[in-house]
């Protein structure tokens, strides 16, 4: 249902996406993303430094022996954003996937599924915080269309806040384990092997809480070090396409976007939310409208030079964990069949001797 659901989303923003650029001007557009040109491969590119720093504020969180390198980090990073970009998986796809790959890298499962809901924890509550310092800035900057978008954006703020509140609190409860026993004894104690495991995974979320130093840094370092370095990519595409922005208006609109974007999670890549966010976002900024679906179309080329391969390297991952049980079914059947040959060999030499 939710796998239909996605596919029916992304058409839909699809096609909302060539409606914007078709009621706009698809020829200032084309125009202004051809002028640009190689720029926004570069800042394409640059998307590897915000992925940088967000492996390694995710490996801040693991520890263990068995705490995966910062090159393997930055490679699960890089898969899991593109799954959550590319795929209709309601973002969490990604996050499964983290998972699987952190498993194979022998990391506790426990410390792993622990490491990975205190990341979206913490990141939830930094994009919060983004998202407060954009409408602010918007607010400082202010004419009568900003001040209805801010309004709306602040609502949308106000909305949410409990909603996140809780979900940061509820972690603090032992939910695992409570929604596990609570399933257990609806099937009369068939998943009692699970109430302990759910027990260790609270037990790894406490203890990522408690080390207030890794927390800290992650919240007012890597968090923030990475929003900078992602407006980074918006301030070198619209410097490409033409448009001046200051770095503080490009994490201005990167907070904001980000926000958007999030609140749309069930459209696949945010097709057609983001580029009606970008020409909300931008124009309230002074941005025309061509500039803002061109920086749209520049996301996209990102999305397209580091998502798409961003799969075909998660696909690589998962064929490598299948060929050693292929190959061991393989081993199984080849020594099976030289049993048979063995066996048929001593029976005819049996009935020759006969």
């Amino acid at each position: 249902m939710m796998k239909h659901l996605g596919r029916v989303a992304a058409l839909a923003g699809l096609l909302a996406s060539l409606w914007l650029v078709w009621q706009d001007n698809p020829g200032a557009v084309l125009g202004a993303l051809r002028a640009a040109g190689a720029g926004l491969v570069l800042a394409a590119l640059a998307h590897v430094l915000p992925m940088i720093a967000n492996a390694s504020g995710w490996r801040s969180l693991i520890r263990g022996a068995n705490r995966p390198g910062i090159l393997n980090m930055l490679h699960l990073v890089w898969v899991r954003e593109s799954v959550n970009s590319m795929l209709p998986v309601a973002r969490i796809g990604g996050e499964v996937v983290s998972f699987r790959m952190l498993k194979r890298w022998r990391v506790r499962p426990s410390t792993a599924v622990g490491s990975i809901i205190a990341d979206m924890q913490l990141t939830v509550i930094s994009q919060l915080l983004f998202t407060m310092v954009g409408i602010g800035f918007l607010f400082a900057h202010a004419h009568s269309g900003t001040l209805r978008l801010a309004g709306q954006l602040a609502w949308g703020v106000v909305v949410l806040t409990p909603l996140l509140v809780l979900f940061a609190l509820v972690q603090h409860a032992n939910p695992f384990e409570r929604m596990t026993r609570v399933l257990d004894h609806m099937t009369s104690g068939q998943l009692a092997a699970l109430v302990g495991q759910s027990a260790q995974i609270d037990q790894a979320i406490k203890l990522i809480w408690r080390r207030r130093g890794v927390v800290l840094r992650y919240l007012f370092f890597w968090q923030p070090l990475q929003c900078f370095l992602t407006s980074l990519e918006i301030w070198l595409a619209l410097h490409f396409l033409g448009a001046q922005v200051t770095l503080v208006e490009a994490v201005v609109i990167e907070s904001l976007i980000q926000a958007v974007s999030s609140a749309a999670f069930f459209v696949p890549g945010g097709l057609g939310v983001q580029e009606g966010g970008f020409i909300l976002i931008g124009g309230a900024l002074g941005l025309d409208p061509s500039t803002c679906l061109a920086l749209a179309g520049a996301r996209r080329i990102r999305d397209l030079l580091m998502f798409v391969p961003g799969l075909i390297a998660w696909q690589f991952v998962e064929a490598s964990r299948r060929a050693p049980g292929q190959d061991a079914a393989r081993r199984s059947s080849r020594r099976s069949r030289q049993a048979q040959l063995a066996e048929g060999g001593v029976i005819a030499s049996e009935t020759n001797r006969r």
